[in-house]
């Protein structure tokens, strides 16, 4: 019983990241309506303003009453937004809570717990940013995101409830995905302020097109954005790939053997490093920087997800029949 009401947590948490998905993509088309509607109605220059977090007002005019209502309907819509995902994220870490519960052990033995404990994560790291520095801005992606990685884990990743393999019989497993689902969540925040900065930057390039894009951070505190996410994600993948080691060496007997996974994600620490050493040396920023910043996500995601389902190896617990 405790199984059925943890996967019904998933799964409600997956239809509602799909219904705060909606609420921002309204939010973002009705930003862009109301700023082209009030251009061709006058000539004045609209003001922006900078609040907190890094978040810009609605577009201001003396134009007419109808722009407080869009203001208000903008920030509803908001607003609604990032209240569906807040319960969403409840129902998400109940199911996962529930997951634990039923199993009787830390709910990581699969990828369906890897993923679906990786995205919790993703999701309570997203409320703080939006509730406590205004950054409600990444809401379109995150919830992107989420109803991606949500919706795969409830339907194709998903297996039953089922004892630990010998290997993962390890405090240092235990340890191993803590980090890396915590470094998981710091790379997917720092890949999407990647890519929000290659829009970003290209808008203003083109004299800026209005409607949400004006609405975000200028493209230099994007990629600065992006750069700290990654500088903390970073020390901790660091850890990850030791602690694995670790506890390979308790498993079977060896800390290294080039295991597909294993040299994954040395491929991922390469990419990373790599992106924070040009950074520090020769002072990398924006588009370069932005694009090596994806190509370490990417990397990510195909050792967290691809190899399981692709490769098989000492780490294939994906427990998904091939």
């Amino acid at each position: 019983m405790t199984a059925y009401y943890s996967s019904l947590g998933m799964v409600t948490s997956a239809v509602l990241y799909l219904v705060a998905m909606a609420m921002h993509a309204a939010e973002w088309a009705s930003v862009r309506t109301s700023r082209t509607s009030r251009t061709r109605r006058t000539k004045e220059p609209a003001t922006v303003a900078v609040v907190a977090g890094g978040t810009r007002s609605d577009w201001e005019s003396s134009d007419s009453e109808a722009a407080p209502a869009r203001t208000r309907r903008e920030d509803v819509l908001g607003r609604m937004g990032l209240a569906i995902t807040v319960i969403a994220a409840f129902t998400h870490v109940l199911g996962v809570v529930l997951r634990g519960v039923a199993a009787g052990r830390a709910p990581w033995g699969n990828m369906y717990e890897f993923v679906t404990t990786s995205l919790a994560i993703a999701v309570l790291t997203y409320l703080v940013l939006a509730w406590k520095f205004g950054m409600r801005w990444l809401g379109l992606p995150v919830t992107l995101l989420l109803t991606i990685g949500q919706g795969l884990a409830v339907t194709v990743f998903y297996v039953d409830v089922a004892e630990l393999m010998p290997a993962l019989h390890s405090v240092w497993f235990v340890i191993h995905i803590i980090a890396a689902a915590t470094s998981g969540a710091a790379f997917n925040i720092g890949g999407i302020a990647a890519i929000l900065y290659l829009i970003r930057s290209r808008d203003e390039e083109l004299g800026g097109s209005g409607g949400y894009l004006s609405r975000l951070p200028s493209a230099e505190v994007i990629d600065r954005i992006s750069y700290r996410f990654l500088a903390f994600a970073f020390p901790l993948w660091t850890f990850t790939v030791a602690a694995g080691a670790i506890w390979a060496q308790y498993a079977w007997g060896r800390f290294w053997g080039w295991d597909p996974k294993e040299t994954m994600s040395l491929v991922t620490w390469i990419i990373y490093a790599g992106y924070l050493h040009a950074r520090a040396t020769v002072g990398w920023k924006g588009r370069r920087a932005a694009i090596v910043a994806i190509v370490g996500l990417a990397s990510f995601w195909f050792n967290f997800v691809g190899i399981n389902l692709l490769v098989s190896g000492l780490h294939s617990y994906s427990g998904i029949q091939r």
